[in-house]
């Protein structure tokens, strides 16, 4: 190199530069990691972009991504190494260290730095860190699922039905009940976990006390919540946990007594049961008789059921006070039954005989013992009277 020698005119500063100049790495930029996002919010299921780049004059080593802080943080990404769903905004650069993270999940929120790494002996050493960046997911709540009780129930009977979804974030939900169409009453959502998280699930529970015409009624969970574009929605049809017995009614026709010998038809109606799963027995003093005439069930205007059968029988002496019996048994539940008497009007006549023939009735008079002694004594009354007033007269 020249010797320097002083310029005339040159100012100083001029001198200095021109010094600066000529020594290496003398004007070489200070290095800087720069990390600018201070918070990104995201939906579940989208692509996260996190941004870094470096300046300046660099030492040799690499630049690394951590998820949290301190000895439990991390790795996200480097350039040594297979992480599915991180790639880099730009490969191959030497000072931007953008990466993306597709496919994202509630459980990918936290806060997230770019470390930059210097070579040391015998490994390497952290050397800057980036201010960190905050990263919240949003989620969608899953769609609604409503439950109701083990086994069915009678009508004025409280029942509980519970709705749940979960993997949703923020916390903040709502949740309506409604009973065919309209708003039913209910508590305020459970959300748990109670503490911060990544996501959280949600269950709401409600009482209805069942009536006989809820076998055509629907209970709907609707939630609403902030990633959702419109409330979503789950349906329980009520008669799916609805049980109404039957109400039993027994005729005859023609109405008893019944003269001996006579048809008689005995009418059994089930009335208003659900579901429509019941079998209908005749009984004869207690034992088992034959099926009857049964229809098939017919559906009621609320959604219950009727079921009729008949059964037809001769009116003979044998069977005089015989009681007839219907018995239902409905949806697996004991049986219930109704009972009527068999009763003849009068009792049956003599082989050969009319009873209400002229003859039999004076002959059954006269041969009667009775008659006989009542007409003695009417003639010894009057013997005795006929005496008393013989001998008034003569005294």
């Amino acid at each position: 190199m020249a010797p320097w020698t002083p310029v005339s005119g040159l100012s100083l500063p001029c001198l200095v530069l021109l010094l600066l100049l000529e020594i290496p790495g003398a004007g070489a930029q200070e290095f800087q990691l720069l990390q600018p996002q201070g918070a990104v919010s995201v939906s579940a299921g989208e692509t996260l972009t996190l941004t870094c780049s470096v300046t300046g004059l660099a030492p040799v080593g690499p630049v690394k991504w951590f998820k949290g802080s301190g000895s439990g943080r991390q790795l996200v990404y480097t350039d040594k190494g297979s992480f599915p769903r991180v790639t880099p905004a730009v490969s191959g650069s030497d000072t931007d260290f953008t990466i993306r993270i597709s496919d994202t999940r509630p459980e990918d929120a936290g806060i997230y730095r770019c470390v930059k790494f210097r070579k040391v002996s015998g490994g390497e050493e952290e050397f800057r860190s980036g201010a960190g960046t905050t990263v919240s997911v949003s989620a969608s709540p899953s769609p609604p699922s409503v439950s109701g009780p083990p086994s069915r129930a009678e009508p004025g009977a409280p029942v509980t039905f519970t709705c749940t979804s979960g993997g949703f974030s923020p916390r903040d939900i709502a949740v309506t009940w409604l009973k065919n169409g309209a708003k039913f009453p209910a508590p305020q959502p459970r959300v748990l976990p109670a503490h911060e998280s990544v996501s959280y699930n949600m269950s709401s529970t409600v009482g209805v006390t069942l009536t006989a015409g809820d076998a055509r009624s629907q209970l709907t969970c609707q939630i609403a919540h902030s990633t959702l574009p419109a409330p979503l929605r789950a349906t329980y049809n009520l008669s799916d946990a609805l049980r109404v017995p039957p109400r039993l009614r027994v005729g005859t026709a023609p109405a008893v007594p019944v003269a001996p010998n006579e048809s008689v038809t005995f009418t059994c109606l089930a009335e208003g049961f659900y579901p429509n799963n019941a079998s209908l027995t005749w009984l004869e003093n207690g034992n088992e008789t034959n099926l009857g005439k049964p229809s098939p069930p017919a559906e009621n205007p609320d959604g219950t059921y009727t079921l009729q059968s008949s059964l037809e029988v001769n009116a003979t002496e044998q069977r005089n006070q015989s009681v007839f019996t219907c018995r239902v048994v409905h949806d697996s539940q004991p049986p219930v039954s109704a009972s009527v008497m068999l009763r003849l009007s009068q009792p049956p006549a003599e082989p050969g005989k009319d009873p209400t023939s002229c003859d039999a009735a004076g002959q059954s008079l006269f041969s009667s013992p009775a008659l006989w002694i009542g007409l003695f004594l009417e003639k010894v009354l009057t013997a005795a009277f006929l005496l008393f007033l013989f001998l008034r007269s003569k005294q």
